[in-house]
C-alpha cells in the first residue's frame, strides 16, 4: 500500500528537503496549492465564485511548536478574512483550520488552541461567514470536538469534520446530526492503527456510505468531502430519499482535483465548495493528497522526470 508509505514519508524531514529541492516540485504544487499569500489567492477565491462554486480557505500550516507560531496562525487568519471582507461573499468563502496551528499540541494546548481560533470565528461572523474545524489524527478529537461545542455556544454555525476509517466516528455522526449541525464528512488522510481505524478501502467506503445515511437523516446541514463518483452518486441517491432539497447539503473537492466535476455539479444546481489551501508551509498537505490518491503520486512523478 503506498498510502501508508507516503504519511511516513510526509513527517520526514529528509523527504521534506528532497521532495522540496526537486525542480518539478513547485509546478505540481501549484495544482494543489495556488499560492503562497492571501494576495495571491484572493484572485482564485473571486475566479471560482464567478463561476458558481463556493470555497473553503485552509492556511497551510501544522507542527507548530511555539505560542508564537500560533499566534501567527491565528493572525494569518484574521488577514485572510480582512481580505474577503470587501468581496461580500458572505457564506460562499468559509475557512477550514486545524487546531494543531493554533497551539493544540503544546502545553496547555487545548486551552490555548480555543483561545486562538475564537476570534478567527468572531471575525468570520461579522463578514457573515463561518469557520470548519478539520479533523485531525485520532488523539486530538475529543479537543477538537470539545472546542467545538464551546464554539457552537456563541457561533451556532461552526462546523467540524468526521473521518469515515475512524470506528468512533458513527457515534460521532448520531451525536452531530443534529438542528443546525454542519458536518463535513470525509474518509481521513492520517496514517492510524488498526486498533482504532479501517484499514481496507472497502471498509472505509462502506462506512462512509452509513455515516452519510445518518446525516442526511438528522437535522443538520452535512457537507460531502469526495471526489469518489461512487460516493458522490449514493449521496444524491441518499440526500433523495431524505427529501432533501439541493441547497440542504453541499459537495466539497479540494482544488486542483476533478475541476470539470466541481462545474458539473454546480450546473446541476448543486452546492460546490472547492477546498482551496494556501501557505508557505505545503509539505504536509501536499503529501496527504498523494497519499488519498495513487493517481495524485504518478501526476507527481511523471512532472518530475518529463523535461517539458
Amino acid at each position: 500500500m503506498l498510502g501508508p508509505l507516503i504519511l511516513a514519508a510526509s513527517r520526514s524531514d529528509r523527504m521534506r528537503r528532497l521532495v522540496s529541492a526537486a525542480p518539478m516540485t513547485k509546478p505540481v504544487v501549484d495544482r494543489f496549492i495556488p499560492g503562497e499569500t492571501v494576495d495571491q489567492v484572493i484572485p482564485i477565491v473571486a475566479g471560482l465564485t464567478e463561476r458558481g462554486l463556493e470555497v473553503t480557505l485552509d492556511v497551510v500550516g501544522e507542527d507548530i511548536t511555539t505560542r508564537e507560531q500560533a499566534t501567527a496562525a491565528r493572525d494569518a487568519y484574521l488577514r485572510l478574512i480582512e481580505q474577503l471582507e470587501p468581496l461580500a461573499l458572505g457564506a460562499r468563502a468559509e475557512m477550514s483550520v486545524k487546531l494543531s496551528m493554533f497551539g493544540q499540541s503544546l502545553e496547555g494546548g487545548h486551552e490555548l488552541a480555543l483561545e486562538n481560533v475564537r476570534p478567527v470565528v468572531e471575525a468570520a461572523a461579522a463578514i457573515g461567514t463561518t469557520v470548519t474545524l478539520d479533523a485531525e489524527d485520532h488523539t486530538t478529537l475529543d479537543s477538537m470536538f470539545a472546542v467545538h461545542e464551546e464554539l457552537q455556544k456563541d457561533f451556532p454555525g461552526t462546523g467540524c469534520v468526521i473521518q469515515s476509517y475512524l470506528f468512533r466516528t458513527e457515534e460521532d455522526a448520531r451525536r452531530l446530526a443534529a438542528d443546525g449541525s454542519r458536518v463535513r464528512l470525509v474518509k481521513g488522510a492520517y496514517k492510524e492503527p488498526a486498533s482504532v481505524a479501517h484499514q481496507d478501502r472497502a471498509e472505509i467506503d462502506k462506512a462512509y456510505v452509513r455515516i452519510l445515511r445518518t446525516l442526511m437523516e438528522g437535522a443538520g446541514y452535512p457537507m460531502i468531502g469526495s471526489h469518489d463518483p461512487r460516493l458522490i452518486s449514493v449521496s444524491q441517491e441518499l440526500a433523495r430519499r431524505a427529501g432533501r432539497k439541493l441547497d440542504e447539503y453541499e459537495f466539497q473537492m479540494l482544488y486542483g482535483i476533478r475541476s470539470d466535476e466541481h462545474l458539473r455539479l454546480a450546473a446541476q444546481g448543486h452546492r460546490m465548495r472547492v477546498y482551496t489551501a494556501y501557505g508557505t508551509d505545503w509539505y504536509g498537505y501536499f503529501m496527504r493528497r498523494l497519499a488519498e490518491k495513487p493517481a495524485n503520486l504518478l501526476f507527481f512523478v511523471r512532472s518530475m522526470i518529463t523535461k517539458n
